[in-house]
Order: C-alpha cells, then sequence, then structure tokens
C-alpha cells in the first residue's frame, strides 16, 4: 500500500464517527421507598388505564430520595485500622426494571445509588449517573408523587391537529406538543399529550394532558363526555358522573394544587 493509499485509508476511518457532549432529557422516576408492592399499586393505579403513555421513553432511577437507614462509616479502632463498612443494596434494581418495562419505559441509568446498588446497575447494563446529572426539581411540585416519582416537565414548543375522527381503540400522543383535535374522540380512543389538549368536537374517550408531569396543562373540549380526563397524574373517570351543568358543555379542565377542576367555559 502507497503511502498516499495509507493517508486515505486514514482519513476514512476518522469521518466513521465523532464523538461530542450532548444532553438528553431523561424522565426521573424517583423512588422514596424500597416496597416493590407499593411501587407496583401505585403503578397501576397511575398509569394502569393509559400503559402506552411513557412508550420506549428512556428512563432514570433516581435514589437521591430514598429513605435509607443511617449510612455505617468506617470507625478508627486501638490498633489504628480502620473497620469494613459492607454495603447491602437497598433496592432490587432487577425487579424495579421489569416493572418499569411492563409500563414501556426504558430505564438507562441510575442516580444517587449506594456501592452495592452502583455494582448491581452495571451487572444490569445500566449506567451509573453522577451527581450532577440529576434532572432539575421544583421544591414543591404541585403534582402529587407518580408512583414515587416525579416526572419533568419538558418544555412544550409546538402543536400536532387531529382533523379526522378517532375510532376505539385508536390513540394519539403529541410528544413535547400541543394537541388539537376538530374531529370526534369516540368512546375507547385516547389523546394524550405533554401540553395542552384542545377538542372543538364532541370528546367521549380519554383526554390526558400534561403526560409527562406538566400540572400547567389544560384540557378544553367544546362537549365534555369523556370516559376519562387526566392532568400531570390526576385523573377522573366515568365512574363519577359529571353534573348536569358540565356533561356534555364546553368546558376546561385545570388543575388547583392536586384537585381536577372542570369548569363550564362561558363562550
Amino acid at each position: 500500500m502507497t503511502q498516499a493509499q495509507t493517508g486515505r485509508s486514514a482519513q476514512k476511518s476518522d469521518d466513521g464517527f465523532e464523538l461530542k457532549d450532548s444532553s438528553l432529557s431523561l424522565l426521573a422516576v424517583i423512588l422514596k421507598s424500597a416496597d416493590l408492592a407499593e411501587l407496583a399499586g401505585q403503578l397501576s393505579r397511575k398509569l394502569g388505564d393509559t400503559p402506552e403513555v411513557f412508550s420506549h421513553d428512556p428512563v432514570l432511577i433516581d435514589l437521591t430520595q430514598m429513605s435509607r437507614p443511617a449510612a455505617a462509616v468506617p470507625v478508627s479502632i486501638e490498633s489504628g485500622q480502620l473497620s469494613l463498612v459492607e454495603w447491602v443494596a437497598d433496592v432490587d434494581l432487577a425487579a424495579v426494571i421489569l416493572l418499569l418495562r411492563a409500563y414501556r419505559m426504558q430505564p438507562v441509568a441510575v442516580l444517587g445509588a449506594n456501592p452495592a446498588e452502583r455494582e448491581q446497575a452495571i451487572a444490569l447494563g445500566l449506567a451509573a449517573a453522577p451527581q450532577s446529572d440529576a434532572p432539575s426539581r421544583p421544591e414543591a411540585p404541585r403534582n402529587p408523587p407518580l408512583a414515587q416519582a416525579s416526572v419533568e416537565a419538558p418544555a412544550v414548543a409546538r402543536t400536532m391537529i387531529i382533523d379526522k375522527p378517532l375510532r376505539s381503540g385508536q390513540q394519539v400522543y403529541a410528544r413535547d406538543a400541543d394537541l388539537i383535535v376538530l374531529a370526534l374522540v369516540n368512546h375507547g380512543a385516547e389523546v394524550i399529550a405533554d401540553g395542552n389538549i384542545h377538542v372543538y368536537a364532541p370528546l367521549r374517550g380519554k383526554a390526558i394532558a400534561g403526560a409527562r408531569g406538566n400540572a400547567d396543562a389544560r384540557i378544553f373540549a367544546s362537549s365534555m363526555e369523556a370516559e376519562l380526563v387526566a392532568i400531570a397524574g390526576i385523573y377522573r373517570t366515568a365512574e363519577t358522573p359529571l353534573p348536569a351543568q358540565i356533561f356534555g358543555k364546553s368546558v376546561q379542565v385545570r388543575l388547583d394544587g392536586e384537585k381536577l377542576l372542570i369548569e363550564a367555559l362561558k363562550l
């Protein structure tokens, strides 16, 4: 091979990939308890009706708010040596991963793990995220925890428009966007958005706004007949009948603290 050919081969190899810094917005599941039965129950209550909301979303398992016993520390003894600390994993990460994957989430990293949990995470194929990578969280979040977790709300900067009726079994998800529907949402259909939802037709299926934790999101419907409405994990189903002054009327749905309000619109 000539020198010129070698140079061309090296140049081609160097152009095969690049290493650059990048940022990725992750859904953070912040565990506050190691009780897996409690976690499974809350996941079922919060996401059982909408298992596809976080479909294939990368997830950070955040253990920084875990309730743990006081951490042991090395102590000096008379011989001048230090006693050893045997770290024990407080969380069964393998079981947590299975639970999250049951709701289509894809755990990719763990934060706030002790040494034993970190070893467990690496063995399971998770990255050990540095503390500085923790998603920012408000000091007093308005929405209650999602299965012992808090969700970082992404910025919503675009709008999806649907102008055809949605049949039973159909689902539309406006990721990082508002959703405007100009046709009927039938029973059994789902409209989901990370931002606001506007339905300028009868809303008879399910409407889930603020799907990734945006507690300021709202739902607007020109005819409220929904099976379920939810904002940032707080929901109301048709099992609780709507008052006559709201059912079939133009309404907005919003959060007031941790309470879901459905109010008639005066147009």
